[in-house]
């Protein structure tokens, strides 16, 4: 493959892909992939979807950017969508996960800031992953991605994570803001326990700090509530979402309490592309279609319908040491390292991604369906069989 120009940031697959068409990508040669990773869960709608198609070509004859010096019907009206759909009160738009956290950060500290001058500590978790920003990076809870861009931020501090003992330990009136994962992604697919997020619910009241969720991964419908805080009906002051909140097309929004997006006054961030109106326009489309689609409603029964598949494989092959996650963020843990089990299901014709050292991540668009769901399955049993000890 021809990498004269582009930069080493990927170890990629030897493949180039040039269309798909719902849970299905095709390569430059013509083969069909299962594509269980959508662009790591982004592909909400899988590619190529109608809906998606249609607002990009409608709005992209009206209008791209205008800058946030001026309003914009599709940011007004996917405002009030989400604030609608949600418990939160304000949003601000910008481009991807990271994006969303740095700006959760800046509030967190501004907000901190203006109850008294030392209270901007934040405290993140363990095996956490928010990004690769060097603010987001700071909070990201996994030496690998930050040892060599130390330096990092200071007035930060590890929690274990689903330790409410720990996180009692470390919190005090210093702290401005809390940064939880609902279910942590890149660290494992591990979901918090409700125990944990009431623990850092009730610290963060006490001590008037900010509750933080990174929902870059497992909100817009991914546990089958459109917002992962939903299933534990503990509700942040502030939250991160992207990925598939655009469903392909880059957009991001923190989103936020009154008493902290208050917080903010013209001047204290920005986000030049962020809430433009083609993004908008798409992000308004894809979210119609989740909610009044029913796509979400039926998320539930694909999740159990995977789940049951993957136990009856874990009773007949001894490399399977559990299935965890929710909804259609799955992960299946292996005994052994996850990237050669990657790298067979792909030769195969199933695309999956790692999470942590030795879990598969399956994170299809929420519209797969049972009869791609099932050839899935036939894959993952050949690889299973392949590689069994």
């Amino acid at each position: 493959m021809n990498n004269q120009y582009l930069m080493n940031t990927y170890a990629r697959f030897d493949v180039i892909f040039e269309k798909g068409r719902g849970s299905k990508l095709y390569d430059t040669k013509g083969r069909e992939y299962i594509d269980f990773v959508a662009g790591v869960a982004v592909n909400c709608l899988g590619h190529n979807h109608p809906v998606i198609v249609n607002a990009l070509a409608e709005q992209s004859k009206m209008l791209m950017h205008v800058s946030n010096l001026y309003w914009n019907v599709p940011q007004l009206e996917l405002a009030e969508m989400l604030g609608t759909h949600s418990r939160h009160d304000k949003v601000f738009f910008c481009n991807s996960g990271t994006e969303a956290v740095e700006s959760a950060v800046k509030l967190a500290r501004k907000y901190g800031k203006s109850k008294e001058e030392g209270k901007y500590e934040l405290l993140y978790m363990e095996n956490s992953f928010h990004g690769r920003t060097m603010g987001a990076l700071a909070v990201t809870g996994q030496e690998k991605y930050q040892t060599s861009f130390m330096p990092l931020m200071e007035g930060v501090k590890m929690v274990k994570f689903n330790n409410a003992e720990d996180l009692t330990q470390k919190m005090n009136a210093g702290v401005c803001g809390v940064i939880i994962e609902p279910i942590q992604g890149e660290g494992g697919i591990l979901p918090a326990s409700k125990e944990f997020l009431e623990t850092a619910r009730k610290l963060c009241d006490q001590y008037d700090a900010l509750l933080i969720y990174d929902e870059v991964q497992c909100g817009i419908g991914r546990t089958g509530k459109l917002f992962a805080y939903e299933i534990y009906g503990i509700v942040p002051d502030i939250l991160c979402i992207a990925k598939g909140l655009g469903g392909g097309f880059p957009i991001g929004a923190m989103m936020a309490v009154k008493k902290a997006a208050d917080a903010f006054v013209p001047g204290d961030h920005g986000c030049t592309f962020g809430g433009n109106p083609l993004g908008c326009a798409v992000s308004l489309a894809v979210l119609k279609e989740l909610i009044c689609g029913g796509i979400i409603e039926k998320v539930e029964g694909k999740s159990r319908y995977i789940i049951e598949k993957l136990d009856e494989l874990k009773k007949e092959y001894k490399n399977i040491k559990g299935i965890q996650g929710m909804g259609l963020m799955l992960g299946i843990r292996l005994e052994s390292d996850s990237k050669v089990f990657v790298e067979k299901c792909f030769e195969r014709g199933l695309l999956t991604v790692g999470a942590g050292k030795n879990v598969v991540r399956l994170v299809p668009p929420l519209n797969v369906t049972e009869d791609e769901i099932d050839a899935a399955m036939v894959i993952i049993r050949e690889v299973f069989e392949e590689t069994k000890a």
